[in-house]
Parts: structure tokens; sequence; C-alpha cells
């Protein structure tokens, strides 16, 4: 097999993701798990799972059968959920898998009763976010009579705004929890956590926070960058005063200027909002990103690092909450959309 270097890598810390779920486990007054889908934020579950494993965590859930099939053999004690529960033809792997459903309505919950083998499962309750889960009258009206619960769950809609309706959940999660009987419980996600222990019962189930995601003003100075996307130099350009650079000729050369062509675009998930506003730096000198996001190529002003050259890698701003604010996407966007031609190095 031919070993090709990819012209794109991304570097992941392992000390931060560690470090920034042992801050979330710290305010969690019970255990903290971990939300592992979308692969893991992007990032690859199944390294993720093994690092924060290493670290302690074994609570984990993914979104979809296929991700936790993909996750195979589990290692340990670590347990592993589906948030979007059993379908039809979802039950094979499920009764397959030593992985738990996350049971989200009625028709889950009679499909799990009848072919479940009476196996453990968790349930998700809506408290008011009109997602997935059992409504609460359905939850208290003795549908889930007889299962067999480990975790009963909800999910907070607003946790990283300081919205009524987190007290309002909070307050109808706690009557749920009074009347359904479960081994553990659990509300918070990683806003949630950042709300108070009120809102931890058992169980956390952090996700954007882990990542380097600053999901609420409390965890800001305190959850670190995972993430490091970086992008190869193809071509170093002159280009003279008054020239244009890339489609539509949307950035002119004030002054004669050295432009970095790198290898990266909208298809690598490095979307066109970024124009001019968005930057790369080499050996701690700062390179703006000129002219319009491309699909494969994308432009940087390199006047000011004198020594840049073909082959060079160009390490792309992009700590989360600043990213977000300036180019108008999610923090989970910009983590979840870089694409698969991004190596992944973990160090």
């Amino acid at each position: 097999m031919i070993d090709i270097a990819s012209p794109l890598r991304l570097r992941l810390d392992s000390a931060a993701l560690v470090q920034n779920w042992q801050w979330l486990a710290a305010r969690s007054p019970g255990a903290c798990g971990a939300a592992i889908k979308a692969d893991g934020y992007g990032l690859g579950a199944a390294k993720v799972m093994r690092h924060l494993a290493a670290a302690g965590c074994r609570d984990f859930f993914v979104a979809t059968w296929a991700e936790a099939a993909a996750l195979m053999p589990l290692a340990g004690d670590v347990s592993l959920s589906v948030f979007h529960g059993v379908g039809e033809v979802d039950m094979v792997a499920a009764r397959t898998l030593p992985v738990r459903p996350v049971l989200n309505s009625v028709e889950q919950v009679r499909r799990w009763r009848a072919a479940g083998e009476g196996r453990p499962c968790d349930v998700m309750v809506d408290t008011g976010m009109n997602r997935l889960g059992l409504r609460v009258e359905e939850a208290l009206g003795g549908a889930l009579d007889g299962l067999a619960i480990d975790t009963l769950l909800s999910h907070l809609a607003s946790a990283d705004e300081d919205s009524e309706q987190n007290a309002r959940q909070l307050a109808t999660f706690r009557a749920v929890r009074q009347a359904v009987p479960a081994r553990r419980y659990s509300l918070a996600n990683s806003a949630g956590i950042c709300l108070g222990s009120d809102y931890g019962f058992d169980l956390t189930r952090p996700g954007l926070a882990l990542y380097g995601g600053v999901p609420r003003r409390e965890a800001a100075g305190h959850i670190r960058q995972v993430a490091f996307p970086e992008a190869r130099v193809l071509q170093i350009r002159d280009v003279r005063a008054g020239e244009p650079v890339g489609y539509g000729a949307t950035w002119i050369a004030p002054v004669d200027s050295r432009i970095a062509i790198a290898n990266m675009g909208y298809a690598d998930g490095y979307l066109r909002c970024h124009a001019g506003q968005g930057g790369a730096a080499w050996q701690a000198r700062d390179l703006p990103l000129v002219g319009r996001v491309s699909m494969d190529l994308v432009a940087f002003d390199a006047s000011a690092a004198d020594g840049l050259a073909e082959g060079d890698w160009l390490a792309l701003d992009y700590e989360l909450p600043s990213t977000a604010a300036r180019s108008g996407l999610s923090q989970y966007e910009l983590l979840t959309g870089l694409g698969k031609r991004f190596e992944r190095h973990w160090i």
C-alpha cells in the first residue's frame, strides 16, 4: 500500500481532552459521562473513548446503532447508550450489542418490552424541549411500568442561556424522578453542569466542553482547546499591488504582497463564511485570510512571514468560542464539520 501524506492534519491534544473532562467531573455531584456521538464530535470516537476511559470515565453516549457498532468491542466496565432508541430495523443490533437503548417514545417502550428480553434500558423523558422523549404524562401514566430502567434522562433546551426554561425543566424532572424508579437520573449536558450542582443528579453527559467548546461563561478560562487544524502551503505567490486574488476578485492587493495558497476549502468544512475574518499563523506570525474560500483552496497574506515556503504547515485560527463569534457558525458546527481529509493526530 502506498503511504500518501495528507495536506491537512488535525492535531488533537489528549491532555486537554482529559483535563476538560476532569474539570466537568469535579462539578458533577455524581458520575460524569461523555457524549461521543458524531464520531466524537468529529475527533474520532474510538480514541476519545480510550483516552477518557483511561482517565476514569465509564458512561458514554452515541446517537445511532451504527456508531455503537463501530466502537465494539467495549473495553472493561464501560457502558454505552444509544440516544436515538430502537426502531424496528434496530432490534437485531439492540439485542446483539452490549449497549443500552435510550427509549424515546411509547412505541419504543412497547417494542423493547416485547422483544428486549428484559434487558436494562435507558429512557428519555421530554421536560420541555419537544424533541425526543416520552411526554411527562406518558411517563407518569404507567407507560414505563415493569421496565428495568438503568438511567432516566431528560435534556435541557436552553442551558447555554440565562433562561427561565432551565428552572422549569429542573422542577419537572424532579417531579418525574420522584415518580419513576430508575437506578440513576441524568439531566445536565456541558452547559447544564455550569448551571450548578442542582442540575447534576447521578450522571452528567457533557459533550461540547470536552472538545474545547465553552458552553457558558462559567467555563471560560477552564476549558482548553483540543482540536488544532493545520494546512500545508501549496504555493507562495508574488501578487502586485492592484491585482486580485481568488474567485470574484473580492480582495485586491493594496501593496505588493506574498500570498500563501493552502490546500483546504469548504469541502473540508472550512466554509465561505470565514472569508474576510479568518486567519492562520506560522512561527507566531499572523497570516490573514484573503479572498473567497473555494472548494479545495484558500489564500493567506504571508507578507509578514519571511521564510514561509511551499510545504510548510499553517496553524488555523480555530479557538472555538472566538471563531464561532466571528464566523456565525456554532461551536458544534465548527467541530463536526471538519472533513475526513484532515488526518487526525493525537498528541
